[in-house]
């Protein structure tokens, strides 16, 4: 019996799969790649016999048929997902067939999208003194969201935010930030296709966020980061010459 592993591909760029995600690659009789995200050049090191299937147009049920009949037959099969699977991967469903056809799986995490987009533009969500808590959601669209977990509840914490699947509404964002009690001047860092040929980050404030989005045309493939710690210029204790650890001794 062989094995499926779901692989977290990172947000594009070939170089930020992990070096499991590649090795089970190489090593697989069938990749199945969600094509609609995942550019071909993270899939390219696939074996020469290996059958190589984009699942962008596939069902559920497709999908899950045809991992279940190359792990039958003894094959490794590499799932590659955008992104990590644990955020927006659909995984739990796919793994619920996978058990009740008595087929063993694995999930190698993967960098996502907001950790990609932060570091290409030098930011970070946490900061010295300020917001300690990053939340990753998205705005309700064709899939709903929780009412207590709607973005003018969220905002009320004030934290740090990675919004995802909302570039066709960036008005709504803005609108319902704002109404949560969000500063208008918050930093803003928008990032598009990241990790791809032709991404892009732009920064801007919560006030112009739909402005800067509309303006840039991103209407898809889009992250927003919600940075109220971006400008802060505190600094962490741990490098304190004064701060002791179990490492160091302060001065």
């Amino acid at each position: 019996m062989g094995k499926v592993y779901f692989i977290g591909a990172g947000p594009g760029d070939p170089e930020l799969i992990t070096v499991k995600g590649q090795r089970i690659i190489r090593e697989a009789g069938l990749v199945l790649y969600a094509g609609s995200l995942v550019p071909e050049a993270v899939i390219a090191a696939a074996s020469a016999d290996a059958r190589v299937e984009n699942s962008a147009s596939m069902s559920l049920e497709e999908t899950s048929a045809l991992m279940i009949k190359h792990a039958s037959n003894g094959q490794t099969v590499a799932r590659v997902h955008t992104g990590d699977p644990a955020l927006y991967g659909a995984v739990q469903e796919q793994a619920r067939l996978l058990e009740q056809a008595g087929i063993a799986y694995e999930i190698i995490p993967g960098v996502t999208s907001a950790c990609a987009a932060a570091a290409a533009s030098g930011a970070s969500f946490t900061v010295p003194g300020g917001t300690q808590t990053l939340i990753l959601t998205r705005m309700e669209g064709r899939t709903p969201v929780p009412e207590n977990e709607s973005l003018e509840r969220l905002a009320a914490h004030k934290s740090a935010m990675g919004i995802y699947l909302s570039a066709g509404n960036p008005s709504g964002i803005q609108e319902q930030l704002l109404a949560g009690g969000m500063e208008p001047q918050t930093p803003v860092i928008i990032g598009y296709r990241i990790g791809w040929p032709e991404e892009k980050s732009v920064e801007t404030t919560l006030a112009k966020l739909a402005e800067t989005a509309e303006e840039n045309g991103f209407k898809r493939q889009t992250i927003f980061l919600i940075l109220p710690g971006k400008d802060s210029d505190s600094e962490s204790l741990l490098y304190d010459a004064g701060f002791s650890h179990m490492f160091r001794k302060g001065k």
